[in-house]
């Protein structure tokens, strides 16, 4: 018989005695334990949220104003006090936006969007790349400047980006401005999104907080669904597979074998994608659950049979953003613009120093240099519409350049980026060459080939991304290309790892299941009664506690 002792013994058991001491920490900033979605604290602190935002559902502005202090809390438990950060931040960026939608002249309006933008690139630039600055800076100029102790709030980039698409919609007059600061507040603060996305559009956003909530059994199936497979995504297979393998093998490539370098690069990219879309598939859900719907982040990106293709399936809501305020503004394929040849032209010359000062060690960098330079030309040399074609490479190219340099302030980012703009720009004059190897136009068997190709390539660019510098990357990829066939070593090397492998390979076949058993799969579930979808969600949980490696793991886009 079930009795309250029992279940106290129980519970003190597995959790241990709660102390005051322990509430407290709830509450109170821990920078090791920020508040996560896959973690026990959050469970327990967002069911009596939801208990007490069911009372309020009826309301409208008591409801949005629940909703911004518990996600401001919500932001303080990752950042501390850098939650004032963001509140100073949504005022300015509320004020202009009042004073652009109300302003009739364009060009005063144009000066108040400048300074918008200023301001939100001079705070993100400041916390996030003034110590990059100053190391560039030094080593170009031989310089002493110290570098600072800068905070890096968490998500910064994210809101940021958020706010300045707010302001650009209306100075573009595609909205207009909320009818007060809680309903700016509420979009910007919203936390399920927050701190790693996905990132939301006004335009798209906005309009649900004037609906009346209805939340359908349709909205708490999917709701439920996303947020298990995304607890399941992070916790059981990416904090795995980081901890246990591919943190170790970056960290130190070159006292690892060649295999495990390879493996450690596909380890990798299903750890960043059960990472990142694992988060955004739970913030999808628990936005679900408040009756609010997110944009889909992820479509299988591994699946793209082209670079172009990945891109429109890998972080969707980043790569739009990056389309619509950022090569749309420099000219897109329209107009070539100052920024859109500047960006590009300094990166092939920095490419060519680099290859100049290493000349004396080998002649392989000065080679790269000179080939990439070659290679990007011919993207447009060869083109039928050589003007358009030459814009249209360059705006692109530059955008790719600030994306990589907006997941972070390091050479291995920027040239994460330029490896993708320049791929980009490759598979443009290709399908020129090429109309019939179009998406939905080509054989099964060129359409595998141009997976396995595609896959490969995304994921020799992810060493850059990974690698904690641009050498190290390097290292890596030199270690690989030393790669020998050693059926025996191999072998031990899986045999020793063997859990590690195995959540690799359930990852992946998790990516690639074809979508009508994805679909059968949300079917049973939906058939599912309530209460054991419930328990299957606890069950989740009691799997994210005792698979618990090393405390938990912050979600890898957490830093950008």
């Amino acid at each position: 018989m079930i009795t309250s002792n029992s279940i106290n013994d129980w519970f003190v058991h597995n959790f241990g005695t709660i102390t005051i001491e322990q509430v407290k920490s709830w509450f109170i900033y821990n920078p090791d334990e920020k508040l996560l979605f896959n973690t026990g604290l959050f469970l327990g602190l967002f069911l009596v949220f939801y208990f007490v935002y069911a009372f309020l559902r009826k309301t409208f502005y008591l409801r949005l104003t629940y909703v911004i202090l518990f996600s401001l809390f919500f932001y303080y438990k990752s950042s501390g006090i850098y939650f004032l950060l963001l509140l100073l931040s949504s005022v300015v960026d509320y004020g202009l936006s009042q004073i652009i939608y109300r302003e009739k002249k364009d060009n005063v309006k144009k000066i108040y969007l400048v300074i918008s933008v200023i301001l939100n690139l001079g705070l993100l630039g400041y916390f996030k790349y003034m110590n990059f600055m100053i190391v560039t800076y030094n080593d170009m100029f031989k310089g002493n400047f110290e570098l600072h102790n800068i905070f890096l709030p968490v998500g910064i980039s994210f809101y940021t980006f958020q706010s300045m698409s707010y302001i650009i919609e209306i100075y573009r007059e595609e909205i207009k401005p909320t009818k007060n600061y809680i309903e700016y507040l509420f979009f910007v603060s919203f936390f399920p999104q927050l701190v790693a996305g996905p990132i939301v559009r006004a335009k798209d956003f906005l309009p649900q907080i004037y609906q009346k909530l209805n939340l359908t059994k349709e909205d708490v199936n999917n709701a439920l669904f996303l947020i298990i497979g995304g607890l399941i995504k992070k916790t059981v297979i990416s904090n795995y597979i980081s901890v246990n393998f591919v943190d170790r093998v970056f960290d130190t490539p070159m006292t690892y074998t060649a295999f495990e370098n390879l493996m450690a690069s596909y380890g990798y990219a299903i750890q960043i994608y059960c990472d990142f879309s694992g988060y955004s598939d739970m913030a999808i859900g628990i936005a679900l659950l408040l009756g609010f719907k997110l944009p889909v982040n992820f479509r299988t990106p591994y699946k793209s049979t082209s670079i172009t293709d990945f891109w429109r399936r890998w972080h969707i809501s980043l790569s739009t953003w990056l389309k619509d305020f950022l090569y749309i503004s420099i000219g897109g394929n329209r107009q070539g613009s100052f920024a859109g040849f500047l960006f590009p032209s300094l990166f092939f010359f920095g490419l060519l120093l680099w290859g100049m000062s290493n000349i004396n060690t080998s002649i392989i960098p000065v080679i790269i240099a000179i080939s990439s330079i070659l290679l990007f030309c011919l993207t447009f040399l060869l083109s039928k519409k050589k003007n358009q074609t030459t814009v249209t490479n360059f705006n692109l190219f530059t955008t790719m350049l600030l994306g990589g340099l907006w997941h972070g302030a390091g050479a291995q980012f920027i040239v994460w980026g330029a490896l993708h703009g320049l791929a980009l720009a490759v598979h443009k004059i290709f399908l020129e060459f090429f109309p019939s190897k179009k998406e939905g136009k080509s054989s099964g068997l060129w359409t595998f080939f141009s997976i396995v190709i595609t896959f490969h390539f995304v994921v020799f660019c992810w060493i850059f991304f990974r690698a904690r510098d641009f050498d190290t990357a390097l290292q890596v990829i030199n270690n690989i290309g030393q790669l020998t066939f050693e059926p025996e070593q191999w072998k031990v090397i899986l045999s020793g790892y063997k859990n590690v492998f195995l959540l690799m390979l359930f990852g992946y076949v998790w990516h690639f299941l074809p979508e009508v058993i994805t679909n059968k799969m949300k079917f049973v579930f939906d058939k599912t009664p309530l209460l054991l979808k419930a328990v299957i969600l606890g069950f989740v949980y009691w799997i994210v506690y005792a698979t618990a490696v090393a405390g938990s793991q912050p979600f890898i886009y957490f830093q950008f």
